[in-house]
């Protein structure tokens, strides 16, 4: 490999500290930030990361990776192996790691990460030798298997869904968390078949070859239809690349004290100065924010393990300090320890993005002076938040949980392909979804308004939603999508594409007919800008 590249290597929490000062150009937002936050002493499993230029570098040469990618990645697994104690590939005490993107600006679930890499048939015997835990062993197991074929292979999950379904019907259960061990080893058997047949290889069994292929996997993502979206729509530069973070890896799927969760600082839908946290229990972090699962967890967090929920809290105030900022972190608790795997500066709704400037001035965290600067990136004329004046005349069918602010009426689109398209006929669409991906972010960009049967409040397409000022109501059990005669039913009651739909962002419930809506301007806010902006003036 050419000697430049070394230079582009960064270490965090291993090994003799890197010569080279991070950047967040050069090793990627996220792993600049996992940087600063193992700086102030926060609990970050240890990692490097190859810098943007590396991306950069595969895509020039047409997609090809640069010569002697795998020794360098040998390399430093080697100052991991170190770091922790465990060895890449070991059947004894196995290493695994994660493999994540991090361009240099922040892109919420539009690249790929791939988790528990390093599993093969000799390392699940391992993981049951240090671990004792058979159910952690074949869930982490099944887990890379599906989701190599997805990011390095192009797979549609819907094969390992079925066969997933089907074990969970067989043993009589409501769902894959409540599967034993015995079980999910049969599902890893169906899996690595499944992968055999849909790719027409074996799956890899070598450890530097997973790592190898998810590295350029990562890469190959920044080239993905739902990244390019996201760049054109917030005007972000085709040449900047991913960073990627290989990073040891924590089980948030370990049993009952343990889990995953996302956390904003502050509200992102109104602004308001608390924790707004989803989790769950014996789960990775991908099950947060894929949208695929509801995160009921986040309340009984503080009943069954109040010490970590402290360290929460703590850390929460920490990289507020740190970051003058709304944070949005993620985190895995392990056998009750916390870990901090990323934060960024939290997406909000323009509302909450004017409320935390200002508060935070209050506060003494930023200056009059930055909050001023922030608000002007803000369509101040436009702030306002709907809420239904008076609901006569509407009927309410069922509650969700409300992940922005607003009051969306629309048509019910089903396909998100579909919603532009009728958005841009001038009819306001409600785009109904089972679960909300971040493939849907055209759909979203065009909708009024979103509701999901499936997904958390932090789920990357609820924030991107959030971001947009979209009203987004998450988690609604009384939903079902029957997409192949494009209709729905809401609380027992059938809908067909075109049938309209009231979402209320406050209060979360779903209605039908005519609500009168009005606008709610941020009164107190704006008046605390007019008078730092006259003090400014006269200073």
């Amino acid at each position: 490999m050419p000697r430049h590249f070394d230079r582009q290597v960064f270490l965090i929490g291993c090994g003799p500290q890197s010569a080279n000062e991070a950047t967040a150009d050069a090793a990627g937002f996220k792993a600049y930030n996992l940087w600063r936050m193992q700086r102030i002493g926060l609990p970050v499993p240890p990692a490097f990361v190859l810098g943007t230029g590396f991306c950069r570098a595969y895509f020039s040469a047409h997609r090809k990776a640069p010569p002697g990618l795998r020794a360098l990645l040998a390399a430093h697994i080697r100052e991991l192996e170190a770091a922790s104690g465990l060895g890449f590939g070991s059947d004894r005490k196995p290493l695994l790691v994660s493999v994540r993107s991090g361009a240099p600006v922040s892109m919420p679930g539009m690249m790929e990460t791939i988790l528990d890499v390093g599993m093969n048939d000799a390392t699940v015997r391992g993981m049951l030798r240090l671990t004792g835990n058979p159910r952690l062993a074949w869930d982490s197991y099944r887990r890379l298997i599906q989701s190599f074929a997805e990011v390095a292979h192009g797979c549609p999950a819907s094969a390992f869904d079925r066969a997933l379904g089907a074990r969970v019907a067989e043993s009589g259960l409501g769902a894959a968390h409540e599967l034993d061990f015995q079980s999910l080893q049969a599902v890893t058997r169906d899996y690595l078949r499944i992968f055999e047949e849909l790719t027409g290889k074996r799956f890899p069994q070598d450890p530097l070859e997973q790592l190898e292929t998810a590295v350029i996997g990562v890469w190959a993502s920044w080239a993905a239809d739902k990244a390019a979206a996201y760049r054109r729509l917030n005007g972000l530069a085709e040449d900047l690349g991913t960073a990627v973070t290989v990073q040891r890896m924590v089980y948030g799927n370990a049993g009952g004290t343990s889990g995953a969760g996302v956390a904003f600082t502050r509200d992102p839908a109104t602004g308001e100065h608390s924790l707004y946290l989803d989790f769950i229990f014996n789960a990775q972090g991908e099950d947060v924010v894929s949208g695929r699962h509801s995160a009921p967890d986040s309340q009984r967090l503080a009943e069954v393990l109040p010490q970590s929920h402290h360290e929460i809290l703590k850390v929460a105030r920490l990289l507020e300090q740190e970051f003058r900022d709304m944070q949005e972190f993620e985190f895995t608790i392990q056998d009750g320890e916390l870990f901090v795997l990323q934060t960024r500066s939290g997406k909000s709704t323009s509302w909450a993005a004017l409320r935390i400037a200002v508060e935070q001035a209050d506060e003494g965290l930023i200056g009059i002076k930055e909050a001023l600067e922030r608000a002007a990136t803000l369509d101040l004329d436009r702030i306002g938040r709907t809420r239904i004046a008076r609901a006569s005349g509407t009927r309410l069918l069922c509650k969700a949980v409300p992940a922005g602010i607003g009051v969306a009426l629309g048509e019910i689109v089903l396909d998100p392909a579909r919603v532009a398209e009728v958005a841009a006929a001038g009819r306001p669409v409600i785009l109904v979804r089972e679960n909300t991906a971040t493939e849907d972010i055209i759909g979203i960009a065009a909708a009024a308004g979103i509701l999901t049967a499936a997904g958390g409040r932090t789920s990357h397409a609820a924030v991107v939603a959030r971001q947009l000022n979209k009203v987004c109501l998450v988690g609604c059990n009384a939903l079902t999508v029957d997409l192949a005669n494009r209709r729905c039913s809401i609380a027992g009651e059938w809908f067909c594409e075109g049938d309209p739909l009231c979402l209320d962002g406050l209060s979360g419930e779903v209605l039908v007919g005519a609500a009168q809506i009005e606008t709610e301007l941020p009164v107190e806010y704006l008046a605390r800008l007019a008078q730092w902006r006259e003090i400014a003036d006269t200073a």
